[in-house]
């Protein structure tokens, strides 16, 4: 073998080394790097799963409070209507037509 062969196998096998030292410094910062970006992750999931938490709590409120005032409607209405049947069957009772001047009253 030719000391120039020589030469450049050994120049060829020191810059490889020196890339191979380099390696380990290299893979600490990587790995540096990949911790940071899952701490980050985690938190960025952990504050859209508190966030989403927050607005569907705010979804039910929102809708428990909308129910109940649909309830509480329905049972005035109910109210009403249940008062105005009672009136009209007095009335039917007493053998005067119904207000509403629907149907005869009957004859006995």
């Amino acid at each position: 073998m030719s000391p120039q062969a020589l030469e450049r196998r050994v120049d060829s096998l020191e810059k490889r080394v020196t890339t191979l030292e380099q390696l380990p410094g290299r893979i600490d910062a990587l790995t540096l790097e990949l911790s940071q970006f899952r701490t980050e992750v985690r938190d960025e999931f952990s504050a859209l799963r508190r966030e989403m938490r927050d607005q569907g709590d705010a979804i039910r409120r929102d809708l428990r409070a909308e129910m109940q005032e649909l309830g509480q409607s329905l049972i005035t209405r109910i109210m009403v209507l249940h008062e105005d049947v009672i009136s009209r069957i007095a009335l039917i009772s007493e053998g005067r037509p119904a207000p509403s001047g629907r149907g005869k009253p009957r004859k006995k």
